[in-house]
């Protein structure tokens, strides 16, 4: 009887510790969510200095989800700011009278390139209006350093390097690892969609030469983007730069100081000693600043009344049937989303942000009809973001207009099946054997448990090649090209968008901006609008509510301590999603 108490109250202790460690993480959300939640308009001083630090990931929209940065050690949220609300940051910035300069410490960034690239045009506009953009960092990665080198001004540590020495893109490859395991990725591609890599890690464990072109050209076509940007406003020449690249010449800061990358070596102190000096601040007084998070709150200039509205409809993550989420597209929610718009007769005009490398074909043609039948209605431009391939290139087929950024991944006209046989991973690995009985001979179609017959791979095969031939006859009959033309370029190829627009896949390089400038015009509401952005976020409680599951949790925890790594996390889930016939980008890339 003493045992029975005994493991009875230690059972009890157990469970109230249970419940208070859930109740303790359940305020310390609460808490940040009422910190997130504070709408109180932020008023400046003069001669306050706008604080930029991209240390979180940079989305296109920004998100008011309490727990997507939610650190479950720290008990801390972290706003994720959206391109969005940079962009009007920073045009608001130019105008506030209030401003008087910009500070970028870019320690670290996380951002496609795209994205990067609007941000760089945007900051450039800034510096028009005659105030002052510095930068300084520990140490520069090629990207911070891309954004910093517009700076009237750039610093670096003493002690720290400025990483400069080209890109290069890895790609992972799990074939021997799904052999170790007896899994056969039975793969269907079209008989002539050679660069259609997305299978290539399931079938190899190296590039195809194909591939290796492809790669090449993309890799080489940004690079010569952000080379030109980088020569342009360090009046060092491409070819000098591509020498310092090879040759890994600045490995010290003494090196970054000697090929002028940077205007001189500084610590922190030292940085703010040369703020204080630009905004007038005593030596022993604070500087006055705002983060561009916070500055979101305040208020310049006079507010937008008008009754005309220009929708921004956001298309973000892999595309499936059904609904979707913030970070994914699906048919159904997306559908419904466009089909409002065009049945809102306050809505002037759609501006489609297409930011997805693809997914289900069946679900990108469900939403590709939802966008012809607005284009009937009104103004329908697309701006495509960091990528925007294949099935992302499905749905934007039928706007009016295409912008894309010179760094945009689009293309990728092409697509695949993939059906896993597990027979020998449970057979064999977990000694889990099946068996069946059927109605008719074919009735075990698209079964996981064994190999394709001849027949039933032959009727997968035919499927693929017919909704190739859809793809690139939709392409030619909305591009106004010959079919093939699009199949010369397509057969699963991407493109960098400043090819994109010498192909005729884009009509021109431009940013979101860009777009919604260009509705507004053939809207013809000149400055007369003002933006609605769709889908409508949730709110905030009701989120919170939502995403108590564990699974949540476990994300957010694995996100933060693998860092970069948690990538290859998300790539497996998504193949292990791969079923059915897919219009998707060919490959996990990581550009470094």
């Amino acid at each position: 009887m003493k045992e029975f108490f005994k493991f009875m109250f230690a059972s009890l202790l157990g469970t109230l510790l249970t419940l208070l460690l859930l109740l303790f993480i359940f305020i310390g959300m609460i808490s940040a969510l009422v910190s997130m939640a504070d709408n109180e308009q932020v008023k400046l001083k003069t001669n306050t200095l706008l604080t930029i630090k991209f240390d979180q990931p940079i989305v296109d929209r920004s998100s008011n989800n309490p727990l997507e940065n939610f650190n479950f050690m720290s008990f801390k949220a972290e706003n994720t700011l959206g391109l969005n609300d940079i962009l009007k940051n920073i045009e608001k910035a130019a105008i506030d009278p209030n401003i008087s300069g910009i500070y970028m410490d870019l320690s670290s960034m996380n951002v496609g390139m795209a994205n990067l690239e609007e941000i760089r045009l945007k900051l450039l506009k800034f510096k028009e209006s005659g105030k002052f953009i510095i930068s300084y960092s520990e140490d520069y990665s090629q990207a911070t350093y891309y954004l910093a080198s517009l700076s009237n001004e750039i610093y670096l540590n003493p002690e720290g390097v400025v990483m400069f020495k080209g890109l290069s893109s890895q790609l992972a490859f799990i074939k021997n690892m799904l052999e170790k395991l007896e899994i056969e990725p039975q793969i269907i591609r079209g008989p002539n969609n050679k660069f259609k890599s997305a299978v290539e890690p399931l079938m190899y464990d190296k590039m195809s030469e194909a591939n290796r072109e492809q790669m090449q050209t993309l890799l080489n076509s940004i690079w010569g983007k952000l080379i030109s940007s980088i020569s342009e406003s360090r009046n060092i020449s491409i070819a000098e730069l591509n020498l310092i690249a090879d040759n890994l010449e600045l490995a010290t800061a003494e090196k970054a100081m000697e090929y002028k990358f940077v205007d001189g070596l500084a610590y922190k102190d030292e940085i703010l000693a040369k703020l204080r000096q630009k905004t007038g601040v005593a030596e022993k007084d604070d500087i006055e600043s705002v983060s561009i998070g916070k500055y979101t709150k305040a208020e310049v200039g006079e507010k937008n009344t008008s009754r005309n509205k220009i929708a921004v409809i956001y298309a973000i993550g892999e595309i499936s049937s059904g609904e979707g989420s913030e970070t994914s597209i699906g048919s159904e929610s997306l559908s419904k989303e466009i089909r409002k718009a065009r049945e809102d007769e306050k809505i002037k005009a759609i501006v489609f942000r297409v930011n997805s490398p693809g997914g289900s074909a069946l679900a990108s043609e469900i939403i590709r009809r939802e966008v012809e039948l607005a284009k009937n209605t009104k103004p329908f431009i697309v701006s495509m973001g960091d990528v925007a391939a294949s099935g992302g290139y499905w749905i934007s087929t039928n706007a009016d207009y295409i912008f894309a950024d010179e760094t945009t991944i689009t293309g990728s006209i092409g697509v695949f099946g993939i059906i896993p046989n597990m027979k020998g991973l449970f057979n064999n690995k977990l000694g889990i054997t099946f068996d069946k009985v059927m109605t008719n001979k074919n009735a075990d179609f698209f079964g996981t448990m064994e190999p394709l017959s001849e027949y039933q791979f032959a009727k997968i095969q035919d499927d693929v090649v017919r909704i190739y031939d859809d793809f690139t006859g939709l392409v030619a009959r909305t591009r106004n090209l010959r079919q093939s033309y699009v199949d010369s370029i397509g057969q699963g190829r991407v493109w960098a968008g400043s090819d994109a627009v010498n192909l005729g896949l884009v009509d021109k390089i431009g940013g979101i901006e860009d777009a919604i400038a260009y509705a507004a015009e053939k809207a013809s509401l000149g400055k007369d609008f003002k933006i609605t952005e769709l889908p409508v976020q949730k709110d905030p409680v009701q989120k919170l509510i939502e995403e108590m599951g564990g699974q949540t949790r476990v994300k957010a925890t694995l996100k933060q301590q693998l860092g970069d790594y948690y990538g290859y996390v998300e790539y497996l889930e998504q193949v292990k999603g791969m079923t059915g016939i897919q219009a998707r980008l060919p490959f996990k890339m990581v550009i470094e």
